[in-house]
């Protein structure tokens, strides 16, 4: 299996699939998954010429399990470390979650020439945890439940998680597919439990507000308005309005994990997006809610 090996000694897991000379597509899955809950897309973005990549970030999946190293400054050098080692040029990076943190963070930070575009969705930024900047936030506590429950029965939080809110399957009406449920749970269970620990902090009190600000190149926000993980009105708004370059696109009733319940939907504005069939600056200068 094709790895890298960081400054530290950190192997990071990722795969490689197609034209190396094909532009190349990025993705960062949330937590506690892996590069496997990308498989939809990659195969997708494949089929339509382009290169796709998907790494395990450290600490979860095939990465090693690190005690170290889990917060957004050595994510970001990690994805750096990656980009480096397969010499990507011109990439699209796109980022689900946390994942969708570790983009902002990283595409702040990447050299000229590593990134064309990038689509952050149902993402973490600008900030999870209330505080006075902050104050629609969602309090400390929320998050110091999650660490009691990955402490107390992990396997059993990592259940509860994907039956519950993760897909809306806790909705009326909604039909929740085991596949799914246990594919998220297979996902988290392979990383390492003091990583997932560590990355509750990472996600939730990690303040994006200035990584979005510096960021330049065309950036499109995807999120579900139904999302019950990262609440839609403190963080896809608020990450259009601090972006140079930013589209805001809107999924009436759709839950977080989107990507996975409604690919039919998420998969042809990623896809017109990175052609260029979408118009990020008019968007962004006028303040434009486009919803599908």
């Amino acid at each position: 299996m094709p790895f890298i090996t960081t400054s530290d000694g950190t192997e990071i897991f990722y795969k490689d699939w197609g034209r190396k000379d094909a532009q190349p597509i990025v993705f960062h899955h949330g937590w506690p998954l892996s590069a496997d809950d990308w498989d939809n897309q990659m195969m997708v973005f494949l089929a339509e010429g382009y290169r796709v990549i998907a790494h395990d970030r450290r600490g979860h999946g095939r990465s090693t399990q690190t005690d170290t190293g889990n917060e957004m400054d050595t994510y970001a050098a990690d994805v750096a470390a990656l980009a480096d080692a397969l010499d990507l040029r011109d990439a699209v990076h796109v980022g689900h979650s946390t994942g969708g943190g570790e983009v902002v963070h990283y595409v702040a930070r990447a050299r000229p020439g590593r990134v064309a575009k990038a689509i952050i969705i149902g993402a973490v930024p600008p900030v999870m945890v209330k505080k006075e900047s902050n104050p629609g936030g969602l309090p400390i506590e929320v998050f110091d439940g999650f660490r009691a429950a990955l402490i107390a029965n992990r396997a059993q939080f990592f259940v509860d998680v994907p039956t519950g809110p993760f897909y809306g399957y806790n909705r009326e009406g909604a039909k929740a597919d085991p596949g799914v449920i246990w594919n998220w749970w297979r996902q988290g269970m392979m990383g390492g439990a003091k990583a997932h620990y560590d990355c509750i902090k990472a996600f939730s009190e990690t303040d994006f507000t200035e990584d979005l600000k510096a960021i330049d190149v065309p950036v499109l926000v995807m999120h579900g308005t139904d999302d019950q993980i990262v609440p839609y009105a403190d963080s896809a708004p608020l990450s259009a309005k601090l972006l140079k370059n930013g589209t805001l696109k809107s999924y009436d009733g759709l839950p977080h994990g989107m990507c996975t319940t409604h690919p039919d939907v998420v998969n042809p504005d990623i896809l017109a997006f990175i052609r260029g069939d979408a118009a990020p600056a008019r968007a962004a200068a006028t303040g434009d809610l486009m919803t599908a």
